[in-house]
């Protein structure tokens, strides 16, 4: 008998892992992903990087730091700020709450990124959710009151939301970065997309930690993020990131990519632009919520038939994601990542026969 109960955490336990479910249908527009993949001259480039990569080798630590230098260079940073690197943002998720002291409360706005609440939860935190205004906006006063009553604490601010897409007033974050004694996060994973950033606030926010990923704009399969801060916080961060948690071909990857950044903020633009026509297009169909995102969130005019509109588009092939089970503001709600033209007119020709 596997004595399961015994050694397995009951937190581990009582939790459903993180579902992915299968890439067969032919359109996926569930997960956020880019829909450009690289164009082919550029492709061949890049193997050419890679041919060299010393694969019988540990990643080199120079290596490491050069990449962290060319990060902060690209991305603006003063000195006295420093830079870690992670196997996607996710594993930066989760060595900071790993890295922050176990009275931490981590606080979150309701509904976000589910891996705030999971990597927490798991990790043994106290979580308070705080829930978002009816249009999905920061309940300023609610969560002052959360960081007041929960110090010292963590908050999670993903900017903009998902699965909402909105974007926050600056004002509102400015004013939460205000707060004694928490530590703000901001996840700029949609930055390519919303096009403003807290990163320029860093050398004025002591307390201020900002987390970006390259997996929305067109390198999901690297799996690789990084996050900027005071340097006396980036320090004690790096002493929970495993060695070698980077490895070679993406280290070799990433600096390819930093040289072809016009290729990656072409394809956003093209996605920006698709943005807002499927959602002009969405609008007379279904209730749709602004995005400053790569994806649109919307409600079908019976919220009780989401779950039939997601297993109809499937059935043709197309993907998108269902919300509906996650209950309160999400009830009904479907989220659909923005494809390429011919992606998204065949998802609208299925919503409108499924509908």
């Amino acid at each position: 008998m596997v004595d399961v109960a015994r050694f397995i955490s009951e937190r581990v336990r009582t939790r459903p892992a993180y579902h992915v479910p299968s890439a067969a249908p032919a359109i996926k527009l569930d997960a956020m992903e880019s829909p450009y993949a690289l164009p082919m001259e550029v492709r061949d480039r890049w193997l050419h990087a890679l041919r060299d990569v010393a694969l019988h080798r540990y990643p080199a630590p120079e290596h490491y730091e050069h990449l962290k230098t060319r990060l902060a260079r690209d991305a603006g940073l003063g000195p006295g700020l420093g830079v870690v690197l992670g196997n996607g943002s996710d594993e930066i998720l989760q060595n900071i709450i790993l890295a922050t002291a176990a009275d931490v409360t981590v606080i979150i706005p309701a509904p976000t990124f589910v891996m705030y609440e999971q990597i927490a939860a798991i990790l043994g935190r106290r979580v308070v959710p705080v829930p978002l205004t009816a249009d999905f906006q920061l309940d300023l006063p609610a969560l002052r009151a959360a960081l007041a009553r929960h110090s010292p604490a963590l908050l999670f601010l993903a900017y903009p939301n998902n699965p909402t897409g909105a974007i926050y007033p600056r004002d509102d974050v400015q004013a939460l970065l205000a707060a004694e004694d928490a530590i703000v996060v901001v996840d700029e994973a949609y930055h390519p997309f919303a096009q403003q950033s807290f990163l320029p606030a860093l050398a004025e926010h002591g307390r201020l930690w900002v987390v970006r990923t390259l997996s929305k704009q067109g390198l999901a399969g690297l799996r690789f993020g990084w996050m900027a801060a005071d340097a006396a916080w980036t320090n004690e961060i790096e002493k929970v990131r495993l060695p070698y948690n980077v490895n070679s071909l993406t280290i070799a990857s990433v600096e390819f990519a930093l040289d072809y950044a016009d290729v990656f903020a072409a394809q956003a633009e093209r996605i920006r632009a698709e943005r807002a026509r499927l959602a002009q297009a969405l609008a007379p169909l279904v209730t749709v919520w602004p995005s400053e995102a790569n994806f649109l969130l919307f409600r079908p005019p019976v919220p009780a038939d989401a779950g039939r509109i997601h297993a109809e588009l499937r059935s043709r092939g197309i993907l998108i994601k269902n919300l509906a089970a996650s209950g309160g503001a999400l009830a009904g709600c479907l989220r659909v990542t923005v494809g390429t033209p011919a992606e998204n007119e065949a998802f609208l020709a299925a919503l409108a026969r499924a509908l």
